[in-house]
């Protein structure tokens, strides 16, 4: 399934939502520029919404952690939002789930913060 995203802020977070699979084809440089482009903006807060994301390939998963190495190294952070339960036991299989904090929803990661 071909990679979507759309990309909002408000006065928490940047946020990228991504439908369809995660496997760091054509559309990783361009994902990794909105990061890029939120830190410029001065962002400290980025969320990734994985509700509609299927399959994450071991390429998807080196994205997700450019990103956060990107956010980290500007003094922000990165957040997982609401992964399928395949994306889950993904996480936790590469021990991901330490590393990011993980949300069950965007809604939860508005209300935490």
């Amino acid at each position: 399934m071909k990679l979507s995203y759309q990309s909002e802020k408000d006065d928490k977070a940047h946020y990228l939502h991504i439908q369809g699979d995660l496997i760091g084809d054509e559309m990783g440089p361009k994902l990794v520029e909105i990061v890029s482009d939120a830190i410029q903006e001065g962002a400290k807060t980025f969320v990734v919404n994985l509700k509609e994301v299927r399959y994450i390939s071991s390429s998807g998963i080196g994205l997700l952690i450019t990103m956060l190495t990107k956010m980290r190294n500007a003094g922000g952070e990165v957040y997982l939002t609401a992964p399928s339960e395949h994306v889950k036991k993904l996480l936790i299989i590469t021990k991901l789930n330490n590393i990011f904090s993980v949300y069950d929803s965007v809604e939860d990661f508005r209300a935490a913060f």
